[in-house]
Parts: C-alpha cells; structure tokens; sequence
C-alpha cells in the first residue's frame, strides 16, 4: 500500500469512527431518554396507588387523568425503547424472571472466560516451549542454519517494528 493508499484508508476510518462514535452518542441519549421515562412511569404509577388505596367518589377525576397519563407515559415508553437497539440475552431475562440476580449471569460469563483464558494461556505455554526445545534441538544439529533463522527473525521484528510506527505516526 503506497501513502496515498494509506491516507486515503486513514480518512475512511477516521469517518466511520465519526459516524460510529454518532451513533453511540444517539444510541446513549435514546437509553438516557428511556430511563427518565421509566422514571415518570414508576412516579405515575406511585401516584395512582396512592389516589386508589385513598379512593372516594371525589378522586375519581383525578384518577382517571393519572390513568390517561400513566398510559401516555407508556405510549411514550414504547416510542423511545423502539429507538434503543440493546439486546438483553435470554439468560439474563430467564434470571429475572427466576427472581433472581441478574448479577449472576455476568459472574458466571466471567467465571467462563477466565477459565477459557487459562486453557489458552495454557496452550500458548505448551507451543512456546515446544519451539524453544525445537529451537534447542536444530541448534545442537545445525548451528549454522538456526543463528542464520534467528537473525531472520531479528531483522524481520526490527521492521515490523519500524512499519508499525511508521503507520501509527501517518494516522
């Protein structure tokens, strides 16, 4: 890739990362419009409890404005929740309905992860040390070739190294 390649692949990521990060402040400000609307219900929906646990002929008005707003309020809920685009995975739902913490989903997905980084992290250590017996073994039959494979490498590491601050100094 020649540097007007690169620019140019530069500036596309630096406009999606624009829209990208757009779209998470839209996504963040319709979850913000969501909560507060929540809010108002459960503020509604305290209202209206104490209007019918106080209920005499008198409050009827009053209750029935506290019910239309209670379902407007929920018009509204719906409205800003079809904007909002978050997935709630199923166990996490099933938990909830289950009565129980939604916390423990996450503990154990966590739980899950570090012990698959382990087995991995385990199989990197096993591949690491079967290269560095290899390496041992090739050096004690051909000497020659291994300090000619590790100079290679050297070399390669140095301008790979040099390409990659080359990159990140043109973004």
């Amino acid at each position: 890739m020649d540097l007007s390649q690169n620019s140019s692949a530069s500036a596309a990521n630096a406009n999606g990362g624009i829209t990208q990060t757009n779209e998470q402040d839209e996504s963040k400000q319709n979850l913000n419009l969501v909560i507060n609307s929540i809010d108002k219900t459960l503020g509604n929906l305290h209202q209206l409890h104490l209007t019918v646990s106080s209920f005499n002929v008198a409050s009827q008005l009053p209750l029935l404005q506290r019910i239309n707003s209670l379902v407007t309020e929920f018009d509204t809920m719906q409205k800003l929740a079809d904007k909002c685009n978050i997935q709630v995975p199923m166990e996490v739902v099933n938990l909830i309905d289950d009565g129980k913490n939604p916390d423990e989903f996450n503990r154990d997905v966590i739980n899950s992860c570090i012990a698959k980084n382990q087995i991995t992290k385990g199989k990197t250590d096993a591949f690491k040390g079967l290269r560095r017996h290899l390496l041992e073994e090739l050096d004690q039959a051909f000497p020659n070739e291994v300090e000619a494979y590790r100079e290679i490498r050297a070399t390669s590491a140095a301008v790979s190294q040099i390409e990659s601050f080359i990159n990140s100094a043109t973004l």
